[in-house]
């Protein structure tokens, strides 16, 4: 119930984030508690036949479906890399509009970082287009509107006059919905257009690869928004 309670109440934004991960350390440790009480008492069941089998095992199986989440969690801290902050260009990451609240602050990757990124997330690249530098700035804003994000700040106007627009926003993680910095820079190559992006966890070690993951869902809307705009201006034309 606790469980429950907590989620239900971090998701419509009445628990603050700090609390809920504090409360969820307290839920692993009373599952994990209740757990060892009921070995225990399993034991004594069946050296003394006491009673209360029954409780005692539905006590025991509830214990054990509130830690599965915890387990498989625990499980892939050690198949992902120690990484919570990803980008597409790994030398100049775009810039983020990090809250004051942020548990970890954001840096520039280290060089383990870097080669970590690269040989875990191969997928992870920028985007250069075949379409002037407005064009690729209202796709990016379409695909973004679709995400569901909250957009940090104004967002480019499709008149922009600049060589660069950046897109700053709060996403959520996979189920425990953290919060989530990210970026999306767009940079104008004259007649061509290359698009960054970058996603970085604001709790936490590691991200267990859902910054990539979103990077990558988000670049893959953007190709077919963009493969979009070309047909139809070819058709136009």
């Amino acid at each position: 119930m606790l469980l429950l309670t907590v989620w239900v109440g971090h998701h419509f934004g009445l628990v603050e984030t700090l609390a809920f991960l504090w409360v969820l350390a307290l839920v692993a440790l009373l599952a994990a508690l209740a757990l060892l009480l009921a070995g225990l008492a399993f034991s004594r069941l069946w050296n003394f036949g006491a009673r209360g089998g029954r409780d005692l095992t539905v006590g025991a199986l509830l214990a054990m479906i509130v830690l599965v989440p915890f387990a498989v969690a625990a499980y892939w801290t050690t198949t992902y890399p120690p990484l919570k902050d990803i980008s597409t260009d790994l030398e100049d990451p775009p810039a983020l509009a990090v809250a004051k609240d942020s548990a970890n602050g954001t840096h520039a990757p280290t060089p383990g970082e870097r080669r970590l990124q690269v040989q875990a997330y191969p997928l992870v690249t920028g985007r250069r287009y075949d379409l002037p530098f407005k064009e690729t700035v209202d796709a990016v804003e379409t695909v973004f509107a679709r995400q569901g994000w909250q957009a940090q700040g104004p967002l480019p106007s499709s008149d922009v006059n600049d060589s660069d627009a950046v897109v700053k926003a709060i996403a959520k993680s996979f189920v425990l919905e953290l919060p989530v910095d990210v970026a999306i820079r767009v940079t104008s190559e004259g007649e061509t257009s290359y698009v960054d992006m970058r996603s970085a966890s604001r709790y936490g070690r590691q991200d267990l690869g859902d910054n990539a993951a979103r990077i990558v869902k988000f670049l893959a809307e953007l190709d077919q928004e963009v493969v979009g705009q070309i047909g139809t201006s070819s058709t136009a034309e």
